[in-house]
Order: C-alpha cells, then sequence, then structure tokens
C-alpha cells in the first residue's frame, strides 16, 4: 500500500490566507524553520498506478499538480485517480469536488449522513449532476468492510467517530453516528493496515480497538491546546467544540498515542495555529521524543 500526503493542513491551509499569528506569519517570511501545507487529504495505491482518492481538499487542483504519480500523461485527458472516499462532508474535504468536474463522472463513496449533508446543506451532488453526469454515490455503512474495483488488494471498513457535524449541517452539535468516520484500510498483499482518521474527536470504545490493530495511524492533530485559538487570539472555538482532540491535554491525543503498538504513528490535519509547525519548537521536540511524526505535504508512505 502507497499513502500519499497531497495536503496536511487544516481547513485555510498554512499559512492561511487571512491569518498573520505567529506562525503565519513566520513561514511567510521565512522566520520560521517549517513548510508551507495545503489542505487535508491522501491518495492511496495497491499497485502505484490506480488511486483512491480519500477527500477531497479545495486545494486538489494545486495538489495534484504536484502528484505526477496521481496524473496519466499517456491520456490526452485522464487522471489516475479511480475513486474518493469521504470520511465526512467538512468544507476542507469535499469542497475540491466542484474542481473535479472537468472529470466527471466520478465514483464516490461516503455514509448516508455524509451524502445527504452534500446533497442540502451544502449541496455538491446536486450542482455536479450538470457535469458528464456528476457523481456516483456509493453508501457506505459504518463497521461494513467493501473494495474499490481501482485497488483490488485494499479493503477499507468506516469506523464511526465522535466529533461534530459541519457548521452548515441541521445535524451541528447533534451529529449522527455517519457524520465522521475513520478508514481502516488492509492490503491483503502486504499484510499492513493504515488507519486514517483526520476528523478523530474523542477516542470511545468504538474506536479503540481499530487503533490498537493498526500498522500505522494516520490521525488528526489540528491542535496542540484545546483552548489554542482563544490563546493566539484568532478564535473563540474550542477545539471539543469543532470535534477535535488536543495534542496536549492531561487526556490528550499524545498520551494516547504513546500507549499504541502501532509501528508508525503519523499526525495530519494540523492547524495553521500549533506549534508543532514550528521544526524547532519544544512541542515538537516533545513529539519526535515519543516517535510521534508531523505529516507534510508531498510525505509517501509505504507499507
Amino acid at each position: 500500500m502507497q499513502i500519499f500526503v497531497l495536503g496536511s493542513a487544516a481547513g485555510g491551509g498554512f499559512p492561511q490566507w487571512n491569518c498573520h499569528c505567529p506562525n503565519c506569519a513566520g513561514v511567510r517570511d521565512g522566520t520560521m524553520k517549517t513548510t508551507a501545507r495545503t489542505q487535508s487529504s491522501i491518495a492511496i495505491s495497491d499497485d502505484g498506478n490506480s488511486w483512491v482518492l480519500c477527500n477531497v481538499s479545495p486545494d486538489i487542483c494545486h495538489q495534484l499538480r504536484a502528484a505526477p504519480a496521481l496524473n496519466t500523461p499517456t491520456q490526452l485527458r485522464g487522471t489516475g485517480i479511480g475513486s474518493i472516499i469521504l470520511t465526512d462532508s467538512q468544507i476542507d474535504h469535499s469542497a475540491g469536488l466542484l474542481n473535479l468536474r472537468e472529470g466527471c463522472p466520478h465514483h464516490v463513496w461516503c455514509t448516508q449522513e455524509v451524502h445527504d449533508d452534500l446533497s442540502d446543506g451544502f449541496p455538491v451532488f446536486p450542482i455536479l449532476t450538470h457535469w458528464n453526469g456528476g457523481l456516483i454515490h456509493h453508501r457506505i455503512e459504518p463497521l461494513e468492510s467493501f473494495q474499490v474495483a481501482v485497488c483490488p488488494a485494499l479493503y477499507f471498513t468506516a469506523i464511526p467517530l465522535t466529533s461534530n457535524a459541519p457548521p452548515y449541517s441541521q445535524y451541528r452539535h447533534k451529529p449522527l453516528p455517519g457524520h465522521n468516520v475513520a478508514l481502516f484500510i488492509e492490503d491483503t498483499s502486504s499484510g499492513k493496515s493504515l488507519l486514517y482518521a483526520p476528523g478523530l474527536g474523542e477516542p470511545d470504545e468504538t474506536i479503540l480497538p481499530w487503533l490498537q490493530r493498526a500498522d500505522c495511524l494516520l490521525v488528526d492533530g489540528t491542535l496542540w491546546r484545546d483552548n489554542e485559538l482563544s490563546t493566539t487570539g484568532v478564535g473563540t472555538h474550542t477545539g471539543k467544540e469543532m470535534g477535535h482532540l488536543a495534542l496536549a491535554e492531561e487526556q490528550g491525543l499524545t498520551s494516547l498515542l504513546a500507549s499504541l503498538p502501532a509501528e508508525r504513528k503519523i499526525l495530519i490535519h494540523i492547524n495553521n495555529t500549533n506549534p508543532i509547525l514550528n521544526e524547532e519548537s519544544p512541542e515538537r521536540r516533545s513529539l519526535e521524543q515519543q516517535g510521534i511524526e508531523v505529516s507534510r505535504d508531498g510525505m509517501v508512505i509505504a507499507l
């Protein structure tokens, strides 16, 4: 299994276009050791030729230009992307579908809750019916394994997450189990497995066994502290309100990751305010000492 990190930042990217916090200022003026990042999305393949796109960020066109492996230059118009899977209906994970309209129809796998949100509150599915058939929905049932035709060696299982629905959803602050899922991906050729959970809000009894089982974890690293937005002066929402588990709290994600047996533990969906983006920060060094990696755009993971 090959995992290509197309984008590793949270909504808005890094630097965020309208943000002048110390992190964003540091990457712009070159005073901080770091790299710019686009909004989170990954691609997965079992052969390096055909790919499954997991989440479609608003930055998808820039990401694909930076990922030659996903292109097919032998075709006049073509792509290596054969299917799309959505873990939620957040803007930073679904708005890029509009940018892929020239390639419709696309096969899109998501839960019924995600499909409903993308048909009503943010009606991407109805809009794209006007482009060559639009999006073909394949319904994901939580905890039921499924395959996509383009990568037959991979088995996917959607694991419900305790998190939140998008701000535009009628289920904001009262999400249903299908509004946020992690993907447990097994490669039948190598026997290795990945758990992809960019929206991990709370490690409950449903997700914990899967976290313990995976060989590689690619999970939510949005915030260092729950009140990070208020302490940096850029917002008022806490991580919990947005559906994200902070890294450094007493019962935070870092302490959970330290207890898990995975060979690799990698953070993705990192907010522009998070101090771990500074490669010379104490917070970044703390992660490195615990064997926890911070993903970057263009990162390739082989399992």
